[in-house]
């Protein structure tokens, strides 16, 4: 096993976990910073998305903050976008990946950086019991500290759209996609971040497999590597998944944002 890239692994999917962006999008810049190529780190990246999604799945679940009918409706187009960039991030050069990673990582950070409150509010009419999605509708409650939220996802053509082009650049550049995915659920389709985080994280894992598919048929599949990946994403999903309820997840973003600048910015110099 490559220790270096478990550790990696390991540090990035926690941090991505509390931030809420996700652990591929740290990584990927990273391992092209140390000297992976980007079309070799970019497998890496889904693979780790992948194995992050499985880890924190179960938590999210068990809370009731997944909505299933929203994340299998707007995956489908995640997926035909992770296929699409996939392939064309074979027809492409390194230079021009490693200038359009630097662009998701400027994007991750903007988006991240200017995440918005609480929209929803506690309805006193609301009980445990209400707690879950409405079968067969965008729609659910979940609970916020004592209080229960009620939600009804809205615009979702606008939000499907968003997910198209979030799978592009899954496919593209590795990075997941998930930091496009929150915000379109939460912003444009009017999901509670809890809820869009807590869907994207369990979903996202197709979009990486759809991905990893066309990678695989190209041969550009490490397998040392990815267990390596794989093993590590699991460990540090796991402990940020744990660590997320006990920091203030605004102030680790605003944190993290710039770091995604700084890395963009030095991607751009290096491309």
């Amino acid at each position: 096993m490559n220790w270096t890239e478990f550790a990696f692994a390991v540090v990035c999917s926690a941090v991505g976990a509390i931030g809420g962006f996700g652990g591929a999008i740290f990584l990927v810049p990273l391992l092209v910073l140390t000297g992976t190529t980007a079309r070799a780190a970019a497998p890496l990246g889904l693979v780790s998305v992948a194995a992050g999604s499985a880890a924190a799945g179960a938590r999210h679940l068990d809370n009731g903050l997944v909505n299933h009918r929203l994340g299998i409706a707007t995956e489908l187009f995640a997926s035909a976008g992770a296929v699409a960039g996939a392939v064309a991030s074979g027809l492409v050069s390194d230079r021009v990946l490693k200038l359009v990673l630097a662009g998701v990582a400027l994007t991750a950070g903007v988006l991240g950086a200017r995440r918005k409150g609480i929209r929803n509010r506690p309805d006193p009419a609301l009980t445990g019991d209400d707690v879950g999605e409405h079968i067969g509708s965008l729609s659910g409650v979940y609970q916020l500290d004592a209080g229960f939220v009620p939600y009804q996802a809205k615009r979702f053509r606008r939000g499907a759209a968003l997910f198209g082009l979030a799978g592009v650049i899954a496919g593209l550049a590795g990075a997941g996609g998930g930091f496009v995915k929150t915000p379109a659920s939460s912003e444009v389709m009017h999901v509670p971040v809890r809820v869009a985080a807590a869907t994207t994280t369990f979903t996202i894992g197709v979009t990486s497999a759809a991905g990893l598919i066309v990678f695989a048929m190209q041969r550009r599949l490490d397998l040392a590597s990815c267990a390596a990946i794989c093993a590590g994403s699991i460990v540090g999903g796991t402990i940020g998944a744990a660590l997320q309820s006990r920091l203030a997840p605004p102030q680790v973003r605003r944190f993290l944002a710039v770091a995604l600048v700084a890395i963009s910015i030095v991607l751009v110099v290096r491309g």
